[in-house]
């Protein structure tokens, strides 16, 4: 058994490591035969009969718990933009903690890599009783919520053996993206918008590839960072949800202190945290909210904070007020949150091997959460 895992393995330490690697890979195959680049057309299968009945609908809801709830967060804005519907993003418990109204004519999204996950089954079986169409979007061919669901999204991101979810976050932010462009495709005035992010995801897997060439740099990253007590990320607009996901895989791995704070938060108490002894890591790409995270950033250094600055490629302006400065290449605002959370995996996995933690099997988790 233990070669078998070993040729899987192929040359790296251990499965996160591999599966952070493979993102080139996976997000192709979310991709692959969906989307038709020369014609700009995206044909998701598993919704295709159930596409007209969602758009008659009044509003969208997306419900997961952990990574998957994080994925949900990442593309709320752009479904939010290209469907002009309310878009509810709730973690599962605490929906079913509230009993919530729900109504027929509500659409249900069910994100779940496992697709097994008590809550996210729980709450999915609360919507159905209700009479709301149910979408599930899993990683897991045949599992509970693909069964239980009317029509769905499978991710098709590969098996994922890592506890810590990495290649699956990316696909399931894909797959919602692409989700976001079937709803749009009849709508004349958002036509230039969606020609732009089916060009941007054309683009991915390259850029994918180029950022995971930063590995040597967040590796030093990590030697500065791996006897700290406690981590801060920031960031806005796309790249809110990378914060939050960052700091889970932080906690995860590392069973160090860390923090997703929306930077827009920043003056309403996060603030008092910052010194020079805090390590922060701030988001900051040229998108429409650069200059309120510029503004943050100022907020951060003027308190000499000494951030670490995730930004784009030849944005040497801001480069400048950092100690430390990874640089991304630019994306479409929509999709850089896919390309700035790469950056977070790997550092969280360097954190981890720096500290003596075991990567694939952190204590006290399971891969999939199949109890309340």
């Amino acid at each position: 058994k233990m070669e078998i895992q070993q040729i899987m393995k192929g040359n790296f330490s251990s499965f996160m490591q591999k599966e952070i690697f493979e993102q080139p890979e996976s997000v192709v195959n979310t991709m692959r035969g969906r989307i038709n680049y020369e014609l700009e057309q995206v044909t998701l299968g598993g919704i295709k009969s159930y596409v007209p009945e969602i758009r008659r609908c009044r509003r969208l809801l997306m419900i997961g718990c952990g990574t998957s709830y994080h994925s949900a967060i990442a593309t709320r804005q752009l479904l939010e933009e290209l469907t002009e519907l309310p878009v509810m993003i709730d973690l599962a418990s605490d929906f079913l903690d509230r009993n919530t109204p729900i109504f027929r004519d509500d659409v249900c999204f069910f994100i779940s890599q496992s697709g097994e996950t008590a809550d996210t089954l729980s709450a999915l079986r609360y919507c159905k009783s209700r009479g709301a169409l149910i979408v599930g979007i899993t990683n897991t061919v045949g599992s509970t919520i693909c069964r239980e669901s009317h029509c769905g999204v499978h991710i098709n991101a590969g098996p994922e053996i890592g506890v810590a979810s990495t290649k699956a976050y990316t696909s399931q932010i894909l797959s919602l993206t692409m989700f976001a462009l079937v709803m749009s495709e009849d709508r004349i005035s958002l036509q230039p918008r969606r020609s732009e992010i089916i060009q941007g995801l054309k683009a991915l897997p390259d850029l994918i590839r180029k950022v995971l060439e930063l590995d040597g740099k967040v590796k030093d990253i990590a030697q500065e960072l791996y006897e700290k007590r406690s981590l801060l990320i920031m960031g806005r607009g796309f790249n809110f949800a990378t914060c939050l996901e960052g700091a889970l895989k932080v906690k995860e791995l590392t069973y160090m202190h860390s923090e997703g704070i929306q930077a827009g938060e920043l003056k309403h108490g996060p603030l008092a945290l910052v010194d020079s002894t805090v390590p922060i890591i701030m988001i900051v790409t040229r998108d429409h909210v650069f200059s309120k995270c510029m503004n943050a950033l100022q907020q951060v250094t003027a308190r000499d904070g000494r951030p670490i600055l995730i930004c784009e490629e030849g944005d040497t302006e801001t480069a400048k007020m950092a100690q430390h400065c990874l640089e991304i290449p630019k994306s479409v605002d929509a999709l850089q949150g896919i390309l700035t959370v790469i950056p977070m995996q790997l550092l969280s996995y360097h954190l981890a091997v720096l500290r003596g933690c075991n990567v694939d099997c952190p204590r006290n988790l399971a891969k999939s959460v199949t109890v309340e």
